[in-house]
């Protein structure tokens, strides 16, 4: 406790229960993360004691506005984290891990009550993070969607959130759910479901959400019946390129819709 105070003193201040002490030491943090060099410096463990003590941050937050301004709040941290030049994700990454595995570890021991405002905070971060993504360098092809952010982010979710394993006592069936819950309106939101043409993009967007719904397939295969459902109905999303379905609600595969969409003259 004493190296921690001493190194980040803040974090204790994180779970008060006075609203403005609460903000004060969020703001701290903000600025404290902002520095290259110290957040290179966290430790794994570093950034398990800053996630504890944001977590409580949420827990002690009461009201349904301050709740969304302090996810949002949370979720923004992203965009203040320094990126080193020679590793992209050698900050975020380790930073996000501890997010899932702060919620995963907490997720059981949240009650009803308090439930939708963590239910927020995962959607808020997990669309952060696509967007993280999104804004990267290009890579040598000049896609961001296929660069290092991508592949750090696709296995993060698969080693935590959306772990293929199977193992509940790692990831609890009510956190899996939200994510699969999720993951298509978030996708959307960074422009991720617009159809191109040929099977790539320009932006690698094309190929980064088809290795993205290969892990969401994977669940699909979970032996937990919930997580397998779910994972089947996100996947069948119409929103989703290639389920696309026409006015009669039957789905078209690529020919049919080019048939549908041509026009062969007049019946004689």
């Amino acid at each position: 406790m004493a190296g921690e105070e001493r190194n980040m003193p803040f974090i204790k201040h994180l779970a008060s229960s006075d609203r403005k002490t609460r903000n004060s030491a969020l703001g701290t943090l903000r600025t404290f993360l902002t520095a290259p060099t110290t957040a290179r410096k966290l430790t794994d463990l570093d950034h398990l004691k800053l996630w504890k003590g944001l977590f409580y941050s949420v827990w002690m937050c009461d009201r349904p506005i301050p709740q969304q301004n302090l996810c949002a709040d949370l979720a923004d941290l992203l965009s203040v984290l320094p990126v080193p030049k020679d590793d992209e994700c050698a900050v975020v990454i380790p930073f996000l891990r501890a997010f899932w595995a702060t919620l995963a570890r907490e997720w059981t021991a949240i009650d009803v009550l308090r439930m939708e405002k963590y239910l927020l905070l995962v959607r808020r971060v997990f669309g952060a993070s696509l967007i993280w993504v999104r804004d990267g360098k290009k890579d040598k092809t000049g896609k961001t969607w296929t660069g290092a952010r991508a592949d750090g982010m696709l296995q993060l979710l698969e080693e935590w959130p959306l772990e293929k394993t199977g193992n509940l006592s790692r990831v609890p069936v009510g956190l899996r759910l939200h994510v699969l819950d999720i993951w298509v309106d978030e996708a959307e939101k960074v422009e991720l479901l617009i159809e191109k043409e040929g099977d790539e993009s320009s932006d690698g967007s094309h190929e980064f959400l088809n290795r993205l719904r290969h892990i969401v397939e994977a669940q699909s295969k979970s032996p937990c019946k919930p997580v397998r459902v779910r994972a089947k109905e996100s996947l069948d999303d119409e929103r989703l390129p290639g389920n696309k379905v026409d006015p009669l609600g039957e789905e078209m595969d690529g020919e049919e819709r080019n048939d549908r969409d041509s026009w062969d003259g007049f019946d004689d």
